[in-house]
């Protein structure tokens, strides 16, 4: 009978267990002007936005109404976001880190038409700007233009305008690997040239990545970073670990860090 008691408070213990905090960058997305009247705009701010959530590396916030950094900002002031609690329960609360914004300079949509003048189909091509701004400064990063090539024939003009927007997802892909750095922290010393790393698989590691190794201090209240070396990933152990070798004098500095407890983060290029 106790046996089944222990079990029973177990089971219910696991059942109420708090789940493990999230810790993904937050990014917002804000809806995309355009230089002309399209009713396709919100469709373009969508694909960017699904294609970021696709990477799985972000938790990414609706700000298609707010196409103002300004309005990030103001929204971050707010009741919900000094209430902590609020913070986890309402998702549409949740404050960006970063903001995604962008401007589209055509978005032309054709249809296509039988010997008879009836209408067979559409085709599509879409250009446009990105930037990424940091919500607490409010600093942007360049704008970088994309082209999209005249999509095929579809059936429908939003059909034409995803397939235009498809057309150049990997050149999309290849601009949230460079703004956004993969970073993992140190967790463990492994021996006298490996180290363990809290990113895997699920962040696209392989072996073969090289990172920079920053020990980062907080001073008057901000984190002060000094790079300390490179590193090399040797062995991806899982969805959340990596093994890496580093040279001996930055093993050494990543060992004296550590002993004072300083943080160790590695940021990964182009990942």
């Amino acid at each position: 009978m106790l046996k089944q008691i222990i079990c029973a408070i177990m089971a219910a213990g696991a059942l109420t267990a708090s789940p493990q905090p999230d810790t993904r960058p937050v990014v917002g997305v804000a809806q995309f002007t355009c230089q002309e009247n399209s009713p396709y705009t919100g469709l373009v701010t969508e694909k960017v936005a699904e294609m970021l959530t696709n990477t799985r590396r972000f938790r990414v916030v609706d700000r298609t109404s707010d196409d103002k950094i300004r309005a990030e900002l103001e929204l971050q002031k707010s009741e919900a976001f000094m209430d902590s609690k609020n913070l986890v329960e309402q998702d549409i609360a949740v404050a960006a880190e970063k903001m995604i914004t962008g401007h589209i300079v055509k978005i032309p949509v054709y249809a296509i038409k039988n010997s008879d003048g009836s209408r067979r189909g559409y085709k599509a091509s879409v250009g446009f700007e990105m930037k990424l701004v940091d919500v607490a400064t409010g600093l942007s990063s360049e704008a970088t233009s994309f082209q999209g090539k005249a999509s095929k024939e579809c059936l429908s003009p939003e059909a034409a305008v995803t397939m235009a927007m498809d057309d150049i997802k990997d050149e999309i892909g290849a601009w949230f690997k460079i703004n956004f750095p993969v970073t993992a922290k140190v967790t463990r010393i492994i021996d006298n040239k490996t180290l363990l790393v809290n990113a895997g698989t699920s962040q696209d590691i392989k072996p073969g990545d090289t990172f920079t190794i920053d020990a980062v201090e907080t001073i008057d209240g901000m984190p002060y970073h000094r790079e300390i070396g490179t590193g090399k990933v040797n062995k991806v152990a899982g969805p959340g670990f990596s093994e890496c070798t580093v040279s001996k004098k930055t093993m050494s500095d990543i060992s004296s860090a550590f002993d004072n407890a300083t943080e160790i983060l590695c940021t990964f290029k182009n990942r």
